[in-house]
Protein backbone atom coordinates (compact mmCIF):
# COMPACT_ATOMS: atom_id res chain seq x y z
CA UNK A 1 0.00 0.00 0.00
CA UNK A 2 1.30 3.44 -0.97
CA UNK A 3 1.53 5.66 1.35
CA UNK A 4 -0.72 8.39 -0.40
CA UNK A 5 -2.99 5.12 -0.24
CA UNK A 6 -2.40 4.36 3.70
CA UNK A 7 -3.17 7.89 4.71
CA UNK A 8 -6.26 7.83 3.43
CA UNK A 9 -7.69 4.71 4.63
CA UNK A 10 -7.88 2.88 8.16
CA UNK A 11 -10.05 5.36 9.93
CA UNK A 12 -13.06 5.06 12.24
CA UNK A 13 -15.97 3.35 9.78
CA UNK A 14 -18.56 5.44 11.73
CA UNK A 15 -16.64 8.42 13.59
CA UNK A 16 -19.05 9.87 15.36
CA UNK A 17 -20.19 6.72 17.65
CA UNK A 18 -16.35 4.91 17.56
CA UNK A 19 -14.85 8.28 18.96
CA UNK A 20 -17.79 8.82 21.74
CA UNK A 21 -17.11 4.85 22.66
CA UNK A 22 -13.27 5.67 22.66
CA UNK A 23 -13.67 8.87 24.06
CA UNK A 24 -16.36 6.94 27.34
CA UNK A 25 -12.99 4.18 27.55
CA UNK A 26 -10.52 7.27 27.68
CA UNK A 27 -12.84 9.23 30.16
CA UNK A 28 -12.94 5.75 32.37
CA UNK A 29 -9.13 4.79 32.11
CA UNK A 30 -8.46 8.24 33.80
CA UNK A 31 -10.98 7.71 36.52
CA UNK A 32 -9.73 4.70 37.22
CA UNK A 33 -5.75 4.54 36.83
CA UNK A 34 -4.24 1.19 35.82
CA UNK A 35 -7.20 -0.87 34.30
CA UNK A 36 -6.98 -1.66 31.17
CA UNK A 37 -9.18 -0.59 28.50
CA UNK A 38 -9.67 -2.27 25.32
CA UNK A 39 -10.80 -0.25 21.34
CA UNK A 40 -13.63 -2.02 19.74
CA UNK A 41 -13.15 0.14 16.57
CA UNK A 42 -11.06 -1.87 13.65
CA UNK A 43 -8.96 0.85 12.15
CA UNK A 44 -5.62 0.39 10.97
CA UNK A 45 -3.37 3.25 11.95
CA UNK A 46 0.27 3.58 9.71
CA UNK A 47 2.80 1.03 11.03
CA UNK A 48 4.55 1.68 13.61
CA UNK A 49 1.51 2.90 15.49
CA UNK A 50 -0.84 0.67 16.97
CA UNK A 51 -4.82 0.66 17.23
CA UNK A 52 -5.60 1.83 20.48
CA UNK A 53 -2.83 5.01 19.98
CA UNK A 54 -4.63 5.54 16.62
CA UNK A 55 -7.81 5.64 18.20
CA UNK A 56 -6.70 7.81 20.50
CA UNK A 57 -5.56 10.10 17.93
CA UNK A 58 -9.07 10.19 15.85
CA UNK A 59 -10.85 10.66 19.49
CA UNK A 60 -8.82 13.77 20.77
CA UNK A 61 -6.65 15.46 18.20
CA UNK A 62 -8.69 17.71 15.77
CA UNK A 63 -7.40 21.12 13.82
CA UNK A 64 -7.29 22.95 17.41
CA UNK A 65 -5.03 20.56 18.47
CA UNK A 66 -0.91 20.45 17.69
CA UNK A 67 0.43 16.97 17.73
CA UNK A 68 3.82 16.48 18.55
CA UNK A 69 5.65 13.09 16.48
CA UNK A 70 9.04 11.09 17.15
CA UNK A 71 11.35 11.04 14.22
CA UNK A 72 10.07 7.71 13.49
CA UNK A 73 6.27 8.30 13.30
CA UNK A 74 7.34 11.60 11.64
CA UNK A 75 9.05 9.53 8.86
CA UNK A 76 5.62 7.47 8.38
CA UNK A 77 2.39 7.78 6.78
CA UNK A 78 1.48 9.05 10.39
CA UNK A 79 1.54 12.83 9.59
CA UNK A 80 -0.40 12.48 6.39
CA UNK A 81 -3.09 9.70 8.13
CA UNK A 82 -3.51 12.18 11.11
CA UNK A 83 -3.78 15.42 8.58
CA UNK A 84 -6.29 13.80 6.36
CA UNK A 85 -8.60 11.98 9.42
CA UNK A 86 -8.37 14.81 11.89
CA UNK A 87 -7.13 18.49 10.67
CA UNK A 88 -4.38 18.22 13.35
CA UNK A 89 -1.59 20.54 13.27
CA UNK A 90 1.56 18.58 13.54
CA UNK A 91 4.50 21.01 15.74
CA UNK A 92 8.26 20.31 16.42
CA UNK A 93 7.87 21.91 19.57
CA UNK A 94 7.30 19.75 22.75
CA UNK A 95 6.03 22.48 24.61
CA UNK A 96 3.22 23.38 22.24
CA UNK A 97 1.94 20.15 21.80
CA UNK A 98 -1.60 18.66 23.03
CA UNK A 99 -0.90 15.56 22.19
CA UNK A 100 1.88 13.81 21.91
CA UNK A 101 2.95 10.07 20.27
CA UNK A 102 5.76 8.44 21.42
CA UNK A 103 6.33 4.35 19.23
CA UNK A 104 7.42 1.68 21.22
CA UNK A 105 11.37 1.16 21.80
CA UNK A 106 12.20 5.07 22.06
CA UNK A 107 13.93 6.62 24.67
CA UNK A 108 12.10 9.33 26.86
CA UNK A 109 13.02 12.97 26.48
CA UNK A 110 12.46 14.53 30.13
CA UNK A 111 8.65 14.93 30.46
CA UNK A 112 9.51 18.60 31.59
CA UNK A 113 9.54 19.53 27.81
CA UNK A 114 6.11 19.07 27.00
CA UNK A 115 3.59 21.38 28.50
CA UNK A 116 2.56 20.87 31.52
CA UNK A 117 -0.34 23.72 32.26
CA UNK A 118 -0.30 26.77 34.21
CA UNK A 119 -1.46 27.14 38.19
CA UNK A 120 -4.52 28.92 36.20
CA UNK A 121 -5.29 26.02 33.44
CA UNK A 122 -3.54 22.63 34.62
CA UNK A 123 -5.88 21.66 31.85
CA UNK A 124 -3.44 22.99 28.68
CA UNK A 125 -0.88 20.45 29.08
CA UNK A 126 0.09 17.72 27.20
CA UNK A 127 -1.12 14.39 26.86
CA UNK A 128 1.58 11.90 26.15
CA UNK A 129 1.10 8.73 24.18
CA UNK A 130 3.46 5.80 24.49
CA UNK A 131 3.62 2.33 22.80
CA UNK A 132 4.97 -0.68 24.42
CA UNK A 133 5.43 -4.12 23.33
CA UNK A 134 2.77 -4.90 26.06
CA UNK A 135 1.10 -4.01 28.72
CA UNK A 136 1.45 -7.11 30.86
CA UNK A 137 4.94 -9.24 31.35
CA UNK A 138 7.02 -6.27 32.58
CA UNK A 139 8.81 -4.25 35.73
CA UNK A 140 5.88 -4.53 38.27
CA UNK A 141 4.76 -1.24 39.46
CA UNK A 142 1.94 -0.07 41.99
CA UNK A 143 0.46 2.70 41.55
CA UNK A 144 -1.97 5.28 44.34
CA UNK A 145 -4.03 7.99 44.06
CA UNK A 146 -7.16 9.07 43.31
CA UNK A 147 -9.56 6.73 41.41
CA UNK A 148 -7.69 3.49 43.14
CA UNK A 149 -8.89 1.71 46.15
CA UNK A 150 -5.64 0.96 48.05
CA UNK A 151 -3.05 -0.56 45.40
CA UNK A 152 -2.99 -1.44 42.08
CA UNK A 153 -0.18 -3.27 40.22
CA UNK A 154 0.53 -2.43 36.30
CA UNK A 155 3.46 -4.51 34.40
CA UNK A 156 3.72 -2.58 31.10
CA UNK A 157 7.00 -4.44 28.79
CA UNK A 158 9.07 -2.25 27.45
CA UNK A 159 8.97 0.82 29.67
CA UNK A 160 12.39 2.39 30.11
CA UNK A 161 14.13 2.52 32.84
CA UNK A 162 13.98 6.24 33.33
CA UNK A 163 10.58 6.05 33.32
CA UNK A 164 9.92 6.17 36.93
CA UNK A 165 12.66 9.13 37.99
CA UNK A 166 11.03 10.75 34.70
CA UNK A 167 7.49 10.39 36.04
CA UNK A 168 8.04 11.38 39.86
CA UNK A 169 9.41 14.66 38.13
CA UNK A 170 6.35 14.79 36.23
CA UNK A 171 4.28 14.50 40.06
CA UNK A 172 6.23 17.44 41.86
CA UNK A 173 4.89 19.50 39.21
CA UNK A 174 1.18 19.39 40.50
CA UNK A 175 -1.45 20.12 39.67
CA UNK A 176 0.14 20.86 36.62
CA UNK A 177 2.00 18.31 34.63
CA UNK A 178 1.86 16.13 31.74
CA UNK A 179 -1.19 12.77 31.63
CA UNK A 180 0.31 9.38 29.72
CA UNK A 181 -1.60 7.19 28.20
CA UNK A 182 0.10 3.62 27.06
CA UNK A 183 -0.92 1.64 24.71
CA UNK A 184 -0.34 -1.49 23.38
CA UNK A 185 -2.36 -3.55 20.14
CA UNK A 186 -5.88 -2.39 21.09
CA UNK A 187 -5.58 -2.26 24.77
CA UNK A 188 -4.58 1.22 26.66
CA UNK A 189 -4.38 2.27 30.25
CA UNK A 190 -4.53 5.53 31.46
CA UNK A 191 -1.66 7.25 33.99
CA UNK A 192 -3.19 10.79 35.17
CA UNK A 193 -0.90 13.12 36.99
CA UNK A 194 -2.15 12.50 40.10
CA UNK A 195 -1.67 8.78 40.20
CA UNK A 196 2.06 7.82 42.00
CA UNK A 197 3.72 5.22 40.81
CA UNK A 198 6.50 3.33 42.59
CA UNK A 199 8.79 -0.29 41.81
CA UNK A 200 7.04 -3.23 43.51
CA UNK A 201 9.48 -5.35 45.49
CA UNK A 202 9.66 -8.74 42.74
Amino acid sequence: MGLATEALTGGFADPVFHAQSVFKLLMDGMARPGAIQTVAPDIAPPAPLGIAAGAIALTLCDHDTSVWLTSGLAKSAMPEWLGFHTGAPLTAEKADARFAFIEAGTALCSFGLFASGTQEYPDRSTTVVIELRELEGGRRLALMGPGIQSVVEIAPAGLPETFLRLWTENRALFPRGIDIVLTSGTRFVCLPRTTKITATEI
